[in-house]
């Protein structure tokens, strides 16, 4: 809903984006559904005011059903905030914050361009605890420049200790023609090696499942009772609203993103927010199913499939799949189709990549 642009804006500039996002809100046609999740990510939403999150959740109220107990998220970054904002987002209504926490040591988040310090994260958690907020996530990112296996596991037993309800890991994906891009090649030092990111990944599922948390989703572990209900959504493929420049939504079958830049998001809500865009078609559908639930550790029900997308084709994946079988990286289990910890997600691409060839997606298949 908010992004990183709201680093070194002016206050003025940050409250004309929230009256504009206020704007979307009210003209976008809703459906007659309440909001179980409420997410503020894509950035640093921490940056702004209490009083304009408070804005932004007045606007979402009076055109939504918000249901009683509807998990309403923040990302926040270490040094953004104190224990009177943090406690005044809390009084707002957040209930579950994401602490982009990317490394526990120094020299690897001035690598990987952090603005925040070791010293920052550690106040940010002492806050968090202090303020006893229910649920509260943090974000690691395996495969950074110059990281080491006994680093990384160093920083896996740093991110138990401060005991968060949920952990996130992530595998550094370097995009090209970004800044980062520029300093750094995928497959050469001082990145680690492929084979030194699986042993990351491997590592990362161990140490957190022995601490008890669960490998509920392909980067995520979280304690009992404690997943991410919003992302849910994402991976079990149910619509979703979203507002804010570069935001994307599912509403009635159709996916839409909006104006990534500041010009042309203003003129898109001042036009109206008219949504030019089809619907997905069944195919495109079943591979977003498949894509998407397939990152759930208990994957998808294949009598769910076979109701909305007929027996004929659930037979046809299972066929597809059936190389995978044999590797030992998808199974059935429960009637459920899904992929193997740690091996199949390990793979997942390779098998995703595969059952978009064969059931002749005519777009490239990215990775998830």
């Amino acid at each position: 809903m908010i992004g990183d642009r709201l680093r070194g804006e002016t206050s003025g500039t940050i409250s004309k984006y929230v009256e504009v996002l206020c704007q979307e809100i009210d003209i976008f046609p809703v459906l007659s559904q309440s909001l179980e999740t409420i997410f503020f990510g894509g950035g640093t939403p921490s940056l702004l005011s209490v009083e304009q999150v408070q804005q932004i959740l007045t606007v979402l109220k009076q055109n939504f059903d918000i249901s009683p107990g509807a998990e309403i998220s923040m990302e926040v970054d270490p040094g953004t905030f104190d224990l009177a904002h943090l406690q005044g987002l809390c009084d707002a209504g957040i209930n579950r914050v994401s602490l982009g926490v990317q490394a526990f040591d120094a020299k690897l988040l001035q690598a990987c361009g952090r603005s925040h310090s070791l010293a920052d994260i550690f106040t940010a958690v002492d806050l968090i605890h202090t303020c006893e907020i229910p649920e509260f996530s943090i974000d690691l990112i395996s495969g950074l420049p110059y990281q080491t296996l006994d680093g990384w596991q160093e920083s896996l037993e740093k991110a138990v200790a401060i005991a968060p309800t949920h952990i996130s890991i992530y595998d550094l994906t370097v995009e090209p023609g970004t800044a980062f891009g520029r300093y750094y090649k995928p497959g050469t030092t001082p990145l680690p090696t492929d084979e030194m990111t699986v042993k990351m990944y491997q590592m990362a599922q161990q140490i957190l499942t022995h601490a008890g948390y669960e490998h509920y989703e392909i980067s995520n572990y979280a304690k009992r009772g404690h997943q991410c209900r919003h992302n849910r959504v994402y991976w079990e493929n149910r619509p979703y609203y979203g507002f804010g420049m570069g935001a994307a939504s599912y509403v009635e079958g159709k996916r839409f993103t909006r104006p990534r830049k500041t010009k042309e998001y203003y003129q898109w809500v001042e036009d109206g927010c008219v949504i030019d865009c089809e619907a997905t078609s069944p195919d495109e559908n079943l591979l977003e199913t498949l894509m998407l639930g397939l990152r759930l550790a208990e994957g998808i029900s294949l009598g769910v499939l076979e109701k909305q997308f007929g027996e004929e084709k659930v037979e046809e994946v299972k066929k597809y799949c059936q190389p995978f079988f044999d590797r030992g990286w998808v199974e059935i289990a429960g009637g459920r189709l899904r992929l193997s910890d740690p091996d199949g997600f390990l793979f997942s691409n390779v098998v995703l990549a595969s059952l978009f060839s064969e059931l002749g997606v005519n777009e490239e298949y990215e990775g998830i």
